[in-house]
């Protein structure tokens, strides 16, 4: 990285907002963000897994090479290019806390690095998985435009490298389930009605049944913390990356039409009660001396749902989406600069939230 570079990404690091989380794009009261993101190798180069340090290098070169020649005006923005082994293991995993990087990729091996767009919407990891993973993120259900800038910038990248590509079955990648258009387009949900009535097994449990994957906050792995789960598709051969787009919108509207009706039966049949979690969740966000990550996830899951109903005049989503990054663990300690014992953590993340709320005059 050049010295402006490293500011910008150190910037990125103790900001706790990102344009995907502003609250905006269609359906932004139970979409969080889209994604869309595609899988591309180099032709003739064997896939990262059995690539020697010195040839992921390579890699990593000619990747950092074309982003170059592509510049600014390609990208949309300013980018920053990292290599993964040059920042400490701490600042891979706040990278991880924002969705810049899979935790796979934060293993920080010779090699693997990331371009990243100034105001990380989005993102390219190099030598995860495949060669080159190109992500674009987006606020509320925008999946066609987080295509169309996805798109874009993997059109540019093919213009300056050579791409392995199969004229009968299309790209080759390192997992069979991404060959073909290699799209994985995703949407990340808030569902706490659901969760509150008991109905996230069904819903779920229906889209898994029509081809689709539910995945937890950080994705493969993880658990559906804080009621969030991203839901994506499973398949990308014999499908147009248009077809793909089309039918997760469709089935993901089906999903906030049930989260919707079941808010609704809430507020109008419990709505003391629905009021009283709320509230209770907020008051122990804007006064509590100690939360552990875990509970500020469970906290946040109920406060967002009291702005999403109208409950909390003032608090706007991007505010009460901030609290899901600098709630994080690492994000925390990256924030005070110090290795932080657990305990510590969590006496400094209540005195964020604290501080955050207050500002927003909560």
């Amino acid at each position: 990285m050049t010295r402006k570079e490293a500011e910008a990404f150190q910037t990125i690091l103790k900001n706790s907002s990102s344009p995907w989380m502003d609250g905006s794009g269609e359906l932004g009261s139970v979409v969080i963000s889209s994604r869309v993101r595609l899988a591309r190798n180099l032709e003739d180069v064997p896939f990262p897994h059995l690539l020697s340090d010195n040839d992921a290098g390579l890699v990593l070169e000619k990747v950092f090479e074309a982003a170059g020649r592509i510049g600014e005006k390609g990208f949309g923005g300013p980018v920053i290019r990292i290599g993964l082994s040059e920042i400490s293991p701490l600042d891979r995993q706040v990278l991880v806390e924002k969705h810049l990087i899979s935790p796979q990729h934060a293993e920080g091996k010779a090699g693997k690095g990331l371009v990243l767009r100034n105001d990380e919407s989005a993102a390219i990891m190099v030598n995860e998985e495949d060669h080159l993973r190109i992500q674009v993120l987006r606020s509320g259900l925008e999946l066609g435009e987080a295509w169309v800038l996805a798109s874009g910038i993997d059109d540019l990248f093919e213009q300056n490298l050579d791409y392995a590509y199969d004229e009968r079955i299309g790209y080759l990648t390192c997992c069979p389930t991404n060959v073909g258009t290699g799209i994985r387009a995703s949407v990340m949900v808030h569902l706490p009605a659901l969760a509150v009535a008991n109905e996230t097994s069904r819903v779920l449990t229906a889209v898994n049944k029509i081809g689709l994957v539910v995945r937890g906050l950080y994705g493969e792995g993880t658990e559906g913390q804080g009621n969030v789960f991203q839901i994506s598709n499973q398949i990308t051969l014999g499908q147009s990356e248009k077809e793909i787009i089309e039918n997760l919108s469709l089935v993901v509207r089906q999903v906030v039409t049930e989260e919707v009706k079941v808010r609704e039966m809430l507020f109008r049949n419990h709505r003391i009660e629905l009021e009283d979690r709320v509230f209770r969740s907020l008051g122990i966000l804007s006064n509590a001396r100690r939360i552990t990550s875990d509970e500020a996830i469970k906290l946040w899951s109920d406060l967002r749902l009291g702005v999403e109903l109208s409950m909390i005049p003032g608090l706007e989503m991007k505010d009460v989406n901030e609290i899901l990054v600098l709630s994080r663990p690492n994000f925390v300690q990256k924030v005070f600069g110090t290795a932080l014992t657990a305990q510590e953590r969590d006496v400094r993340r209540a005195d964020l939230i604290r501080k955050h709320l207050a500002s927003r005059g909560v």
